[in-house]
């Protein structure tokens, strides 16, 4: 229960036109009388809460909390919405009706009731948020984009063929000035196929390491593959090792010997596509024939759109 609110005025006839008070909080109404009086009286609208000290109301949370010469109160406990609207404080004083009135306005804080669950798309699909508050006054319903700090007022924040760098999380916050704002997030995920994003030759030198790398950018997450020149599945022994990591994968020579120098292809896939990409392991000053190189290249592009349609076809 929240604390209790106590207006009051100097003299009759001088209470508040209006009195504000949360959902939930008490109020204490006070009629304060400075002359002598036969009857008194509290309704509310029409109906009849108090006629001196016996009470009409049904509402246990209505209660009488000073009858004297002087203070004629009422107390309102766990008030509700229902509870606004006018009241009066009536009396009978040298044979003359008198009366004061009063209106409860009653406030509720803005919160969210309901909201869009978090989303997966694919990339160029549309996206419509929502977000449904309730309060009292009427609250402002805002959107916020975290990346790039753009606010978007309304309950639907639309997206139109969202891309990939809009993938984030969006908040949605509404406010009505009655206490601190209501918010809620929603997270965004924009699926697309793989884009292989660093791809080096590198040199290696006998009995030493060496590392290839393929790194690519997808989501889902991409998964990795490699092949040799010869379109043999790449796979770990006692000299290489293979070491998928989130984003990329890396092949690790521990000890360099003349059938690891080649052409090696990476192969990064997700539900969605897939993308390849070719680098050579090759000792330093060693020469490759110009020749040599486009015909496998184009020999190792057949093979890989080959590879791609049949990665394709079974998803």
């Amino acid at each position: 229960m929240g604390h209790t609110w106590q207006l009051q005025a100097a003299e009759f006839g001088h209470l508040p036109d209006n009195i504000t008070v949360l959902e939930g909080e008490s109020v204490i109404l006070r009629c304060k009388i400075d002359e002598e009086v036969t009857h008194k009286a509290w309704l509310n609208r029409s109906n009849i809460l108090f006629t001196g000290t016996d009470k009409w109301s049904l509402d246990s949370r209505v209660s009488l909390v000073n009858s004297n010469d002087s203070d004629f109160s009422i107390q309102i406990e766990r008030v509700a919405v229902a509870d606004e609207g006018p009241y009066t404080c009536s009396f009978q004083a040298r044979n003359q009706p008198r009366t004061a009135h009063v209106y409860l306005i009653v406030q509720v804080p803005a919160r969210i009731v309901n909201i869009s669950q978090d989303k997966s798309v694919n990339e160029g699909d549309d996206v419509n948020l929502f977000c449904l508050a309730v309060g009292r006054p009427e609250p402002t319903i805002t959107w916020k984009d975290f990346k790039y700090g753009r606010m978007y007022e309304g309950e639907f924040l639309d997206i139109t063929e969202i891309k990939r760098h809009q993938a984030e999380e969006f908040e949605c916050i509404t406010n009505n000035g009655v206490a601190p704002p209501d918010t809620r997030r929603v997270k965004v995920t924009v699926n697309y196929p793989p884009v292989i994003t660093d791809v080096k030759n590198m040199p290696a030198q006998l009995g030493k390491t060496a590392i290839l790398r393929c790194e690519a950018m997808a989501v889902p997450t991409a998964a990795f593959e490699w092949f040799r020149d010869d379109r043999r599945p790449v796979e770990s022994d006692n000299t290489l090792k293979i070491k998928n990591e989130k984003t990329r994968s890396l092949l690790l020579f521990t000890n360099v010997t003349e059938k690891h120098f080649g052409n090696y292809t990476c192969f990064a896939s997700n539900r969605l596509g897939a993308s390849n990409a070719s680098m050579l392991l090759f000792r330093p000053g060693a020469v490759y024939g110009r020749g040599a190189s486009l015909s496998a290249c184009l020999s190792g592009l057949g093979f890989w759109l080959g590879l791609s349609v049949s990665f394709l076809v079974k998803v």
